[in-house]
């Protein structure tokens, strides 16, 4: 039987029960699947190493023998896994294979072995994790594996090596591929990107590329084809987001006016005076208010730089609009926080800005629903707690302008009267269609702002969002200190300790942070000596500040028991915090000026900078210890650039250049694979896919002239981006 990309599997592969179940784990279950599981790696004899030299973050290949290979459980959880030391002559290194034990029993002592994988770095010293493990009869000098052949019948010098799991190892995939190209499987492959495109750019066509992707006869092959594949990723993302911003676009918006005089008395309350970058902002919104299309807009801003200001002077001018034909009432506003403690911040944020306009304001969350200003006359500036369906009554009447909320917003229950603008804070922890849907589910399209803290690079930015204009808000509020941080070696943690002593003795708070592992995996947490927040709670109670009251906040928490936890800490009911980085973006308690980041090496520049964010919330000095256990000068330097940078924006793009696209904060959250990542460390190929994308989009904006593209677009399925 001729194979066709949709047939399953194990229509054309003898699979046993772990076969299939291994496939299913990652995710491979048609022949399409596998010839677009592309090699994370290629290797050749040109990348072997000696022990001696290896450094930590390096992709290896070491030759050598292996030495006491034995399968064990873990103390606390009794997940399997297996260990084994590798020796090349030159020097020794541990190897640990985390939830597969059985990678110990491919080899016995003494066996000469092959080794490829990424060198990591924990207190002990190197060690290899989840390594590819070969058996090999001698240590080559200058020779490759004869067991991978090109299409052609070649010997490869540079050999494809997959992301495995347990029972499907990367040499197995290799095979499977191979099988599938002799079948003659990609004459029937289809090229759905326009020709005009391809040429333009010189990318390989879509078979050649799969080819080349999979079986290169030099690095070069590999390179192109990785390029077109990693083009088409950022260029479906930005076909697909200029699609649904056409969509948006045609659908009715109000054409609001813009109060200035009021808008200017309403700037006046504030006990500051905007920054010029606040005002370039709320300009470039305010204009897109008046326009007869819908805004689309993300403004990003340092923690603490004033997107709330501008949330709420915008917010502002919306409600002082009337409905068409009406000279009463409110155009309404819908602004959605990712979290409950978030939501309630900016609900009371909004009481005091809005307390003398007499407007209404609800908040909508999973524990409840509330109302300002209160219906108790005597209680002056105070909201109430109210039922669920009076406040939905009273939203869907106009009586309340302003709706505040999390996910609970976008339920169907919530309809507006007149809803203007919808304001998204940290919408990166939002699906794009779910953020979407709030703005989309009035029968007309309300104006969209979103509002963001988290650094991202530019590239990404341009991907992501690449159907919102960007406004960046780069000038800090005057009388804001520098938040003072100083690296801290193991030898310097008791020096450290005494001056945050004295600012706690001042009244001051303290956050302490413990490193999140990106894989939930506790063997690799006890490998690694990470601390955790209860133990990390305890000993500082019991060593370091045992005077002081300390709590505890991480993700496995309730949302009652998180929120619970935050407002004792506001409240000063609690002195010293520890958590993980669930406090990063958005908590604001004035009085903590101090803040502890433990393992500050395993965090991303840009996300130590937005946890540090967390102590400028007032004018007093802010304090960061940054407590890490740096092994090379290399970690030290990029820690160091905490100290130099000008603002988190700065300090993503180093991440990018200094750590790579994989390594940005949440591996997964952007929604994008790790080929695209890497595609938006290349400014010059983001450029490219958005300005073809806009292009094709503006000429036509349903492809009804591309339907081989618009047909493999549908067959991406491009998952909703957000952050887990």
């Amino acid at each position: 039987m001729h194979m066709q990309l949709s047939d399953p599997v194990n229509l054309h592969f003898r699979l046993d029960e772990k076969h299939v179940v291994g496939l299913k784990r990652l995710k491979l279950e048609t022949i399409r699947d596998i010839l677009w599981y592309f090699p994370a790696r290629y290797s050749n004899i040109g990348e072997i190493k000696k022990i001696e030299n290896i450094t930590e973050g390096e992709q290896v290949v070491l030759y050598g023998k292996i030495l006491n290979p034995k399968t064990k459980k873990s103390f606390r959880t009794r997940i399997p896994m297996g260990e084994a030391t590798l020796d090349d002559g030159t020097g020794k290194i541990k190897i640990i294979w985390f939830h597969q034990a059985f990678m110990a029993k491919k080899a016995l002592n003494g066996d000469t072995v092959k080794i490829s994988g990424k060198v990591s770095e924990n207190k002990n010293g190197l060690y290899i994790s989840n390594p590819e493990l070969e058996q090999t009869p001698f240590i080559p000098i200058d020779t490759h594996d004869s067991l991978f052949e090109g299409t052609s019948g070649e010997a490869l010098t540079h050999y494809p090596i997959y992301p495995e799991t347990r029972s499907v190892t990367s040499k197995w995939l290799y095979h499977a591929v191979q099988k599938i190209m002799k079948s003659g499987v990609l004459d029937t492959i289809t090229e759905y990107i326009p020709e005009t495109i391809i040429k333009k750019y010189n990318l390989p066509t879509l078979r050649t590329a799969l080819i080349w992707i999979h079986a290169p006869q030099k690095k070069g092959d590999a390179d192109a084809a990785r390029k077109r594949f990693a083009f088409e990723e950022v260029f479906f993302i930005q076909l697909a987001r200029q699609i649904e911003r056409k969509e948006y676009e045609s659908l009715f918006s109000y054409k609001l006016a813009v109060p200035k005089k009021d808008i200017a008395d309403f700037i006046s309350r504030f006990p500051f005076t905007p920054t010029a970058g606040q005002n370039k902002v709320i300009d470039q919104i305010l204009g897109d208010l008046v326009k007869d299309k819908p805004m689309s807009r993300l403004v990003e801003g340092d923690v603490g730089s004033g997107k709330t200001f501008i949330a709420a002077t915008v917010a502002y001018a919306v409600i002082k609009n009337r409905p068409i034909g009406q000279n009463f009432g409110n155009i309404q506003v819908a602004y959605m926080a990712p979290t409950e403690i978030l939501a309630t911040q900016l609900f009371e944020n909004f009481i005091n800005y809005f307390a003398h306009t007499g407007i209404s304001i609800g908040l909508i969350t999973g524990s409840g629903c509330r109302k300002f200003p209160s219906k108790v006359a005597s209680a002056t500036n105070s909201w109430t707690t109210i039922s669920r369906t009076q406040l939905l009554k009273w939203v869907k009447n106009g009586e309340i302008p302003i709706l505040i909320g999390t996910h609970a917003l976008i339920q169907k229950s919530v309809d507006f009267e007149d809803l203007g603008l919808v304001i998204i804070d940290e919408q990166h922890r939002f699906g794009t269609n779910q953020r979407m849907k709030l703005a989309k589910k009035e029968g007309h399209s309300p104006h969209f702002l979103s509002m963001t803290a988290t650094p991202i690079p530019r590239t990404l930015t341009m991907t992501i969002y690449g159907d919102l204009d960007l406004s960046v808000l780069d000038e800090m509020p005057k009388g804001r200190k520098q938040v003072i941080t100083e690296i801290v070696t193991p030898d310097k943690r008791n020096n450290a300790y005494e001056k945050i002593k004295k600012e706690l003795a001042e009244g001051r708070q303290l956050y302490v942070i413990c490193p999140r592992i990106n894989e939930p995996d506790p063997d690799q947490e006890m490998a690694l000596n990470v601390k955790s927040v209860t133990a990390e709670a305890k000993r500082l109670k019991n060593e370091i500040f045992p005077e002081y009251e300390i709590g505890i906040l991480h993700s496995k928490m309730t949302k009652q028991r998180k929120e619970e936890m935050m407002i004792d800490f506001s409240e000063k009911k609690i002195d010293i915090l520890v958590a993980t980085s669930v406090i990063e973006v958005g908590v604001n308690v004035p009085n903590a000026t101090v803040i502890i980041i433990e393992g500050a090496e395993r965090f991303g520049l840009a996300q130590l900078h937005q946890l540090r964010g967390r102590v400028i919330r007032s004018n007093h000095q802010a304090y960061c210890y940054l407590l890490a256990d740096a092994k090379t000068q290399k970690t030290l330097d990029r820690l160091k650039a905490l100290v130099t940078a000008k603002n988190g924006f700065e300090l993503a793009e180093l991440d990018l250049a200094l750590r790579g696209a994989g390594e940005l904060a949440g591996t997964k959250q952007w929604g994008l694979s790790d080929l695209g990542m890497e595609a938006i460390k290349n400014i010059k190929m983001v450029e490219a896919a958005r300005t073809e994308a806009i292009g094709l989009v503006d000429r036509d904006p349903t492809l009804k002239a591309e339907p081989k593209l618009k047909q493999a677009l549908t067959d991406q399925k491009l998952e909703e981006m957000h952050f887990e």
